[in-house]
């Protein structure tokens, strides 16, 4: 006997039985249990009446009454009886059997049906399919099903049009640095430009391929966030010094916008990752000084925890802007992948959308949580609360 085939083609386990033919089963065998009892029950109240005892009416002779010429009389009634109550009994079990059969047959349907449809669809949806849902039908729990599938058909389909525009995002982020680097080294490999023009050539050329380099390395970092594993060099770290010295980093590079530190009152010393750290507040200070106008200001803020704070906190990092800020919908999506970038593509100074992805990964590394919203300098606030990171 070989294995039935499942309709994708995978072979199922042997021995196993459809919950079509259980639910038949069981519904015929209810039904033929309850007419015999029904039937036997009959017989009873049948004999009571008539005075016989029951056991000779169900086959059982008892002869008590015996005729002048010696004639079994009882015996002689019992057997006339007989074959109308085994008709009675018969009769019951036929019904009962035919009744059965269709009532498994239409709880079959009712169950078997919609279970099959959702399978169809599951399957669809293994093979790519992401334009098909399931009609919500049937009892409450297969209905459930079907609600759960559709839900996970639609969040797939999200899932993957922001990969796709992720992707897009980054293939259009990679194409401007590419064709920079191709057309100077081009341009000084024929030697169309030459003396000082050849060494401001190449330096174009290297700063775009520092600028690829860097994007590779964040598309790494953001790949390997959900690796096991990913690599932590836990100590003592002063996260108000850490502060300081970005800082003094960040601050020459502003340009014309006012960038402005306020380091914490006292030393905060957390256990965590200092570099990790310094990532985390480089990414989001870049951020926000390509997003805000000359003029406008760049905080970096560093204080302890605070009753509002979730238990366990042990420093709160901000970076303030006071540039175009973040709408509720934007909030909503500001740590997804290339959403952002995608979105002010045309319309504002940004990336590829990957640096915030980085920092929501490397922040909850660490043992913490990042939100955003509006910055008392009109723009956007990026809030960090950092707790110690265990020890494995």
């Amino acid at each position: 006997m070989t294995a039935r085939r499942a309709p994708d083609g995978a072979a199922m386990p042997r021995g196993r039985v459809s919950i079509s033919a259980r639910v038949t089963l069981l519904t015929v065998g209810v039904a033929l249990v309850a007419a015999v009892l029904a039937s036997v029950a009959t017989a009873r109240v049948l004999a009571a009446a008539q005075g016989v005892d029951v056991r000779s009416v169900l086959g059982t002779i008892h002869t008590e009454r015996v005729g002048a010429d010696g004639t079994l009389l009882e015996e002689v009634q019992v057997a006339a009886r007989r074959p109308l109550v085994l008709r009675s009994v018969l009769t019951s079990a036929g019904v009962g059997l035919a009744v059965g059969l269709a009532a498994g047959a239409s709880m079959s349907v009712l169950l078997g049906r919609p279970l099959r449809r959702t399978a169809e669809v599951a399957r669809a949806m293994g093979a790519g399919r992401r334009d098909l849902r399931v009609a919500v039908e049937g009892p409450p729990e297969v209905a459930d099903v079907a609600v759960s599938l559709n839900d996970l058909a639609d969040a797939l389909e999200r899932s993957e049009s922001r990969q796709r525009a992720f992707l897009l995002s980054v293939s259009h982020e990679l194409r401007t640095p590419l064709t920079a680097v191709q057309g100077f080294a081009e341009s000084i490999a024929d030697g169309v430009v030459t003396g000082a023009d050849a060494a401001d050539a190449a330096r174009v050329v290297v700063a775009e391929s520092h600028r690829l380099e860097r994007l590779v390395h964040d598309l790494l970092d953001l790949a390997r966030l959900g690796a096991v594993d990913f690599r932590l060099d836990v100590a003592d770290v002063d996260l108000g010094r850490l502060v300081e010295e970005a800082a003094t980093v960040w601050r020459p590079r502003a340009g014309g916008v006012r960038f402005r530190c306020e380091p914490p009152a006292a030393a905060i010393v957390v256990r965590t990752d200092a570099a990790r750290v310094r990532q985390v507040i480089d990414g989001l200070v870049q951020n926000a000084l390509r997003v805000t106008p000359p003029g406008e200001v760049v905080v970096l803020a560093a204080r302890g925890p605070v009753a509002d704070d979730p238990a366990g906190t042990a420093v709160v990092l901000q970076v303030r802007d006071g540039g175009p800020g973040l709408t509720h919908d934007d909030q909503a999506v500001a740590f997804v992948p290339g959403a952002l970038g995608e979105r002010y593509r045309n319309d504002r100074p940004g990336g590829v959308g990957i640096g915030l992805s980085l920092v929501h990964g490397l922040v909850q590394r660490l043992n913490g949580v990042v939100d955003v919203g509006v910055a008392p300098e009109g723009g956007a606030c990026f809030t960090v609360r950092l707790r110690d990171v265990p020890t494995s």
